[in-house]
């Protein structure tokens, strides 16, 4: 995705919050809590299970937070939101997103990730012969175009891919399914479950981050001003999202669940009880410990490999892009 500074001034905060679905806090008494609005960057699902059950159980009211959250979507920018003031908190999806903004000079940082691993994955059919990712070389590969400045960059880099293998995605996996040589991108959460019950074939999946694919994903952004004025709300807000995450992936779900379901009516249970085992399974979130954690060498790590590329300039400051001093307290399994 390329931002720049006249993009993300381009929309005002009231038309940007109106493509917003707000979601009240059930647990807040409003004229007691700091108010924090929360933008995340698509419908509920249970790749926003820690936060909906951090929601759902009281864990933002109990640290002095009155949390709405504000529903993405296709029509959704998060880092416009962010820039314009319409939000206090939001979703950056992946270390794009926010090294994006530093090579704008935009002020706003992450302060938290969420995910360890990029949940991001190609997946190709079973029968494809298609054995290893470099397997992939001449073969068309659909892609969202936010992927292509993205992701796409560094598999062009580790396996000599080239752009004339691009195919548009958009969010349709019927051309996928038409086409046996063809791969397509997803969230190992996501569309390999919804086409395996749609074709009734499993695709074969590699997940990015097991490839060395260095991303952070699902991190929390916060405006540099706001954490100016309200620091110990940021640092409640990343404390709380740790505690929920904790508890809807090695607790009981139940709550975060049924407030994902009301907001999104859409979204089946067997989905999100899928997507939490593979969150598990592959370790997307992180162990009990690693909830919410970043460093510095991982970010350098990331910085590098897109600096190397042409993403950024290889002077750029990517510690700008970020801080560390908000990070959540590391925790400890449940009993």
């Amino acid at each position: 995705m390329t931002i720049t500074k006249r993009t993300l001034l381009a929309i005002t905060s009231l038309v940007l919050l109106t493509a917003c679905k707000p979601v009240p806090n059930p647990a807040a008494a409003p004229s007691a809590l700091t108010a924090v609005r929360f933008a995340t960057d698509w419908r509920a699902e249970a790749e926003h299970g820690g936060y909906y059950q951090a929601l759902a159980t009281g864990e933002y009211a109990r640290r002095g937070l009155n949390v709405t959250f504000y529903q993405g979507g296709p029509a959704v920018n998060v880092p416009q939101l962010l820039a314009t003031g319409a939000v206090d908190v939001g979703i950056g999806s992946n270390s794009f997103v926010v090294m994006n903004l530093a090579a704008v000079n935009a002020p706003v940082k992450a302060v938290a990730a969420f995910m360890q691993k990029d949940p991001q994955v190609l997946m190709v059919h079973p029968d494809a012969e298609i054995n290893t990712i470099a397997d992939l070389k001449n073969h068309p590969i659909l892609l969202a175009d936010e992927s292509v400045t993205a992701f796409w960059v560094w598999l062009k880099a580790k396996y000599g891919f080239t752009d004339s293998q691009v195919r548009k995605y958009t969010f349709n996996s019927a051309p996928f399914l038409a086409d046996k040589r063809a791969a397509q991108q997803g969230y190992v959460t996501s569309e390999p479950y919804t086409i395996a019950k749609e074709s009734g074939t499993a695709p074969r999946v590699f997940l990015l981050a097991d490839e060395g694919y260095p991303s952070y994903a699902n991190m929390v952004m916060v405006p540099d001003s706001f954490a100016a004025a309200h620091p110990e709300a940021v640092r409640a807000f990343v404390e709380a999202s740790a505690a929920g995450w904790l508890t809807y992936l090695y607790g009981d779900p139940a709550p975060g669940d049924a407030l994902i379901r009301k907001d999104n009516p859409e979204m089946a249970q067997d989905v999100l009880d899928q997507a939490r085992e593979k969150m598990r399974t592959y370790n997307i979130v992180g162990k009990p410990g690693e909830i919410g954690q970043m460093s510095d060498a991982r970010w350098k790590t990331f910085f590098d490999a897109a600096a190397s590329q042409g993403v950024y300039p290889k002077t750029l400051d990517y510690k700008a892009a970020y801080r560390l001093d908000f990070l959540p307290k590391r925790s400890a399994p449940t009993k």
